[in-house]
């Protein structure tokens, strides 16, 4: 499975495009960015307090409720792949903003009064969720050269702030705003307004460079050979199983471990901020493992002890899952925050650009977002099935040791 030097396909030299204008200073490009992270997990981690209520408003089975979490992470594998075609095609700033946008429009019609327009709105809310998952590491990329693998930890850091925000908040919203689990569900879309109207001077920007970026980004795609080349290449699906399979980890906590806790005798609000706390630590580290890694030429330790950790929060919660919990979910944090800040620097540590690292963030994401939609309706039919979640966890643990396996792949000193 080793690629060798021989093997890899010969990529033209980067094209390093401008990244100040007078349109748009440093300091409103890293907001931007920063409320655009804010908004990526959110509306995700808003919806997992609120399941039983949903479950109860529409009467939904077990392995329905879980499709409320499936639906937007397998609509991500849908939309990741369209994304590198979208950005040459009209520019990365205005493919943001009309994600953002579009985020918004998927919770607003998330909370419509039908199972219809519920199950319309996640799709919506997970294709737009691809195309900004995939069009950050580029514009990390292309914007902190030099500092990319600390940007990454930065913006993965904001994006589970967002996350552990919404899902602190949910129900103390939910009594404020006295609408049901609609209005707090619904009031995530005055985010999204925030981040497109923070965004508009990089779209006022984008007008001035979208030469340089159509010229960068036409030879990494070609007649099609580089984006053909990656998906024969191993590390490439090392990468995209590593972030894949801990994806599906993190969305099987996040659909749920409130649940868990609460079947084996946690109140409810307890679990809850359980969950919370967790979420809370996911951005401990996020932060700290991408640094760690941009300061690594090899990255097989770390992504073997991530793995590690996710084996040990999963044991927790199988050998004591109300007394442990609260070490379970740090641990869990920890390892799951970690992953994912790892995958997302694997994509700009292991590509020479930002049209490659646009590619690469394509295909690991388009594969990865596949693998991880069936956690949540998995986990959900299992526990249908056996009446109980250790069957669901011991599962878990399996899927741990396959992503230490990847991880020591993708963490070799090579470039795509």
């Amino acid at each position: 499975m080793a690629v060798t030097r021989a093997q890899q396909p010969v990529v033209p030299a980067p094209v390093r495009l401008p990244v100040r204008s007078r349109l748009a200073h440093p300091a409103l490009l890293l907001a931007g960015i920063l409320l655009v992270a804010l908004n990526m997990r959110a509306c995700l981690a808003a919806i997992s307090p609120m399941v039983a209520e949903i479950q109860r408003t529409f009467g939904l089975s077990a392995t329905a409720s879980g499709l409320i979490t499936t639906v937007p992470v397998l609509f991500q594998g849908v939309g990741a792949p369209l994304t590198p075609r979208l950005t040459r095609r009209f520019g990365a700033e205005r493919v943001v903003l009309g994600a953002v946008l579009l985020l918004g429009a998927g919770v607003l019609l998330r909370v419509l009064p039908s199972v219809y327009a519920l199950y319309f709105g996640c799709m919506v809310i997970g294709v737009a969720i691809a195309v900004l998952n995939v069009s950050m590491p580029g514009l990390v990329k292309r914007e902190f050269p030099d500092r990319a693998a600390t940007m990454t930890g930065v913006y993965t850091t904001t994006m589970l702030v967002g996350a552990t925000f919404a899902a602190a908040t949910s129900v103390p919203l939910e009594h404020a705003l006295g609408g049901g689990w609609q209005a707090s569900l619904g009031a995530w879309s005055l985010l999204a307004l925030v981040a497109a109207v923070a965004w508009l001077p990089q779209v006022l920007r984008s007008r001035q460079e979208r030469a340089a970026t159509a010229a960068a980004a036409a030879p990494a795609a070609g007649p099609g050979r580089a984006i053909e080349g990656l998906w024969k290449t191993p590390m490439a699906w090392q990468i995209s199983l590593f972030m894949g399979i801990s994806s599906l980890l993190v969305y099987i906590v996040v659909a749920w471990m409130p649940t868990i806790l609460a079947d084996h005798g946690m109140e409810r609000g307890k679990a809850g901020l359980v969950f919370a706390f967790s979420n809370l630590l996911q951005g401990v580290g996020a932060f700290l493992v991408p640094l760690m890694a941009g300061r690594m030429t090899r990255q097989r330790g770390l992504a073997v002890s991530m793995a590690a950790l996710n084996g040990i929060g999963i044991a927790l919660l199988l050998a004591a899952p109300v007394s442990g919990a609260w070490a379970a979910a740090a641990v869990l944090g920890i390892a799951q925050g970690g992953s994912l800040g790892l995958g997302l620097a694997f994509i700009v540590l292991r590509t020479g650009s930002a049209a490659g690292a646009a590619q690469l963030g394509g295909m690991s994401q388009a594969i990865g977002y596949v693998v991880a939609a069936a956690g949540p309706v998995g986990a959900g039919a299992l526990h249908q099935l056996t009446g109980g979640w250790s069957a669901t966890l011991v599962v878990m643990l399996v899927l741990s040791a396959v992503v230490a396996v990847a991880g020591w792949g993708a963490g070799r000193n090579r470039t795509l």
